[in-house]
């Protein structure tokens, strides 16, 4: 992924499933990526709280970004593992997350990606591990 500022990418991915869910992104990085979501009720489950794919997609989507960044002109990276933890319901606010690269090596990397509520409280974390494709 050529380098590239969050409103630039903000801009590119209008009409793609992140924009759907209403992810923007504030910095991006090549070990850290951060974004936020404002929640509407067309993120909700039929419980009235966001549905645990609105999660997945964010700590998927944060992870991808930072983890192409990183690979930059080496070729593209796709997700291979995304395992996510749902700790906290959340019915309206802003969603925060932060994506963290834990390894970054020749043919696969690792990251963790943390959401918080607007009192900072972690409502979900996530580890996904991505596959280095090279061109």
């Amino acid at each position: 992924m050529a380098t590239v500022t969050p409103e630039q990418l903000n801009e590119i991915e209008q009409g793609t499933f992140a924009d759907l869910i209403g992810l923007t992104y504030l910095e991006l990085g090549p070990q850290r990526v951060i974004g936020e979501c404002v929640v509407s009720p067309q993120l909700h489950q039929p419980a009235g709280i966001v549905n645990g794919g609105v999660y997945c997609t964010i700590i998927e989507t944060l992870a991808s970004v930072g983890g192409g960044i990183w690979f930059a002109d080496r070729g593209n990276v796709v997700g291979v593992n995304n395992n996510t933890d749902f700790l906290r319901a959340v019915r309206e606010g802003t969603l925060h997350a932060e994506a963290t690269a834990i390894h970054q090596g020749r043919s696969q990397q690792l990251w963790q990606v943390v959401i918080t509520d607007e009192q900072q409280r972690t409502v979900a974390r996530g580890q996904v591990r991505l596959q280095n494709l090279t061109a």
